[in-house]
């Protein structure tokens, strides 16, 4: 049975940090607060924009507005701001060899796939799911689930056979909720440490993670 082999985007298979604090700093600025420190906003990429606008202490009435304009910020820059991690192009590309390929990420649907249209590697992938396409978004189980349908590999032999290539928790308990094989990679986010209370599967990039796959 071929394989399907689900990716998240930062932190996995893409840096696009700058142009997420870029627009973190630009929502704080020009809403005349104080900027959260990188570390604090880096300790949240993962989570949807409302959840971390809400932790980093914006009151909820105001959270839109930031919204508003940290995305006005990212779409000037988050092309020439975004750049594949290290092996991620070979990641995508074995992949695809073996298995069905999805992404599945809080960004938007839109900007992803401008974004790995733009870096070349959107030719290996068959569907993506973003923030936009569920309503409850990781660590929930739905964009997963989703991604499966259209993939058409949702029975329990699938899941099975089916792998979570993420960088944070909220990858990890997303494919357990959806009942799927996490992998965990060390080239995003979250720690070793971190990553260990979901899975024992942990590996240095993507490409490690699916060479994994492709010798089981």
């Amino acid at each position: 049975m071929k394989k399907t082999v689900l990716f998240d985007l930062d932190g996995t298979l893409i840096d696009s940090t700058p142009a997420i604090l870029d627009g973190f700093r630009t929502a704080f600025t020009t809403q005349r607060k104080p900027t959260p420190s990188d570390e604090a906003i880096k300790a949240l990429v993962g989570y949807p924009l409302d959840i971390i606008f809400a932790r980093l202490g914006v009151a909820e009435k105001a959270v839109q507005d930031y919204i508003d304009i940290y995305k006005d910020r990212y779409r000037q820059i988050y092309l020439e701001q975004t750049t594949l991690l290290e092996f991620a192009k070979e990641a995508l590309e074995l992949a695809s060899k073996n298995a069905n390929v999805g992404i599945v990420t809080t960004k938007t649907t839109k900007y992803s796939i401008n974004i790995l249209e733009n870096l070349g590697v959107m030719k290996f992938i068959k569907t993506v799911v973003g923030r936009d396409d569920v309503t409850h978004p990781k660590p929930d189980p739905e964009p997963i689930n989703l991604a499966l349908t259209r993939l058409d590999k949702t029975s329990d032999e699938d899941r099975k056979n089916s792998f979570m290539v993420g960088d944070t928790i909220m990858d990890m308990l997303s494919a357990k909720g959806a009942d799927i094989n996490p992998l965990g990679v060390l080239c995003g986010y979250q720690n070793k440490e971190q990553l260990e209370k979901q899975t024992q599967n942990i590996f240095k990039n993507s490409f490690e993670a699916v060479k994994f796959l492709s010798n089981l």
